[in-house]
């Protein structure tokens, strides 16, 4: 199952209707947090070339230190569900403060806009989280200054968001909504290899920056992978290829 779980039938659809919880969002930061440290050597390899060789350290290092913070978000039982909103701010903030370059404002503000789009939810369908992630995506794009197409996070993140709010409305069952997602960000991976950069510090490098995948669309590519279990984080890398 990818992020959420199944509730009931959708009216009028074969596909099953998906509820995400902060549970959920609590257990794809720990796939994300595993995911990047995994890939953390790559993440840095893909930096140099185009920036200072410290994007994966400072991806895992910004992650588990998510990780930590969440374990205090664990209410008591009685003290009910936590609000899903508030914990994706809470990992926005998280990672600000704690991913160095510009990766972390980034991806922080990313979550942030999500998490204010679900202040007060509990629990959220699969069309209204496609749409806090465009919230997110829209305020990562003002944040970062950033278009598709200027070699940045934002070229594996739009697609993605689009793919899943298309996905959803569509009446997609979660686990295919959530594959092409994830096989949408790494198609936009694979498209920032021809790209002149036009943001952050490989900007500088003018056409030398053609022939280099992006290190922030890689990681974004990633973390939206990590949205899916192992069953279907398989079907996303293997039919991406």
């Amino acid at each position: 199952m990818s992020l959420g779980r199944p509730d009931r039938p959708a009216v009028g659809a074969g596909a099953m209707a998906v509820t995400i919880t902060a549970e959920d969002v609590v257990a794809f930061v720990g796939r994300a947090a595993t995911t990047i440290a995994r890939h953390e050597a790559l993440l840095d390899r893909l930096d140099a070339a185009l920036g200072d060789g410290d994007h994966g350290t400072n991806m895992t290092t910004g992650l588990k230190a998510v990780v930590r913070a969440l374990k205090d978000e664990a209410p008591a039982e009685a003290a009910g569900p936590l609000d899903v909103g508030a914990l994706l701010r809470r990992i926005g903030h998280t990672l600000v403060s704690s991913v160095g370059g510009a990766s972390g404002p980034l991806y922080g503000t990313l979550f942030i806009e999500a998490g204010f789009a679900l202040d007060g939810r509990h629990s959220v369908d699969l069309p209204t989280f496609a749409r806090a992630l465009d919230a997110g995506r829209a305020g990562l794009a003002r944040r970062g200054r950033c278009a598709l197409g200027d070699k940045t996070i934002l070229d594996a993140l739009e697609p993605a968001v689009h793919a899943l709010i298309v996905g959803s409305a569509t009446g997609l069952p979660p686990d295919e909504a959530f594959v092409r997602a994830a096989r949408a960000a790494r198609a936009g991976v694979r498209a920032t290899i021809p790209m002149i950069a036009r943001r952050g510090l490989a900007l500088r490098l003018g056409e030398r920056s053609r022939g280099h995948r992006d290190p922030g669309a890689t990681s974004c590519f990633l973390l939206i992978r990590s949205m899916l279990d192992g069953r279907t984080r398989g079907r996303a890398s293997r039919r991406s290829e």
